[in-house]
C-alpha cells in the first residue's frame, strides 16, 4: 500500500488529473489531501466532486472554512464578501447558477482538522508549538503560519507533520517547486494555482518520493525527496507572516 498526501488544488481539476496519472493508484493505495481543494483555480466543483466519488480522506483547510462560514446565513455580509474575494468567486462560477448543492458543504463541515497515520501526521496549516494539542482547534490547524515555521523543535518526537497552507517559493531562497523541510515538517504546498509556479505535488509518504505537475507546461516529474526539498533554519530565515 502506498500512501499519498496532496497539497493544495485550488481548483486545478486538469492539472490533478495529470499528477493522479503520474502517480497511477492502485487499488490498495491511500490518497490524502491536505485541505483548499476550492478557490483561485476555475475548477473546484469538479475537484470536489472526484475527490468524494474517489473516497479520498481530506483535510478542511481555511478555504473550505470560509466557504462554510460564507454559506451560513447568519454571517455578516463581510464574511461572504470576504470569501469571495479570496477565489470564493471561482468556485460559485464552477458550480453555477444552482450554486454548492447542501451536500458538498455538508461533507466539507464534517471534514477532520487532522489525520494521525502514526509515522506522519497530517494537518493544513500546522499547529501552534506552545500549545497542547488539546488546547487547539480550527484557528491553528487551518489558519497558522510564523509560529509554527518559526519552532526550533519537532512538535512530535515520534512523527513527522505533513501542510500545505503556505505557498513554498514564499520562503527565504526557496524556489518555485521546491518543497520546504522545517523542524518536525515538511510543506508541499507549491503554489499549483499562482502565475509564478504551477507545480501541484504530492508526497508518498513511503518511499518519501515527491510526485509533480505543472498546470501550466503540463511538466511531469517524480523527485526522491532530498533532491525535491529546501531545509529551513528556524532563526536564520526571515519565516513570512
Amino acid at each position: 500500500m502506498r500512501r499519498f498526501v496532496f497539497g493544495d488544488i485550488h481548483g486545478q481539476f486538469d492539472g490533478l488529473m495529470q499528477l493522479v496519472d503520474l502517480i497511477s493508484p492502485g487499488r490498495g493505495d491511500r490518497l490524502y489531501f491536505l485541505g483548499d481543494l476550492i478557490d483561485r483555480g476555475s475548477k473546484s466543483a469538479e475537484v470536489v466532486s472526484w475527490v468524494i466519488r474517489f473516497g479520498s480522506a481530506c483535510l478542511k483547510g481555511n478555504h473550505e472554512q470560509m466557504c462554510i462560514e460564507a454559506h451560513n446565513p447568519t454571517q455578516h455580509a463581510l464574511i461572504r464578501q470576504g470569501w469571495l474575494a479570496n477565489g470564493g468567486i471561482k468556485t460559485l462560477e464552477s458550480y453555477g447558477e444552482k450554486g454548492m448543492p447542501i451536500r458538498h458543504l455538508d461533507w466539507m463541515r464534517n471534514l477532520p482538522l487532522y489525520l494521525d497515520l502514526e509515522d506522519a501526521w497530517l494537518v493544513h496549516a500546522g499547529l501552534d508549538p506552545s500549545k497542547p494539542l488539546s488546547k487547539q482547534a480550527a484557528a491553528e490547524f487551518c489558519w497558522i503560519r510564523t509560529p509554527f515555521h518559526n519552532s526550533s523543535e519537532p512538535y512530535f518526537s515520534d512523527k513527522t507533520i505533513i501542510t500545505g497552507h503556505t505557498i513554498t517559493f514564499v520562503f527565504p531562497g526557496v524556489p518555485p517547486g521546491k518543497v520546504v523541510i522545517g523542524k518536525g515538517w515538511i510543506d508541499i504546498d507549491t503554489g499549483g494555482y499562482h502565475a509564478k509556479s504551477g507545480w501541484l505535488t504530492a508526497l508518498e509518504l513511503n518511499s518519501s518520493m515527491v510526485y509533480q505537475v505543472n498546470i501550466f507546461s503540463q511538466e511531469a516529474r517524480i523527485l526522491p525527496l532530498d533532491q525535491a526539498a529546501v531545509c529551513l533554519i528556524p532563526g536564520k530565515e526571515d519565516i513570512p507572516k
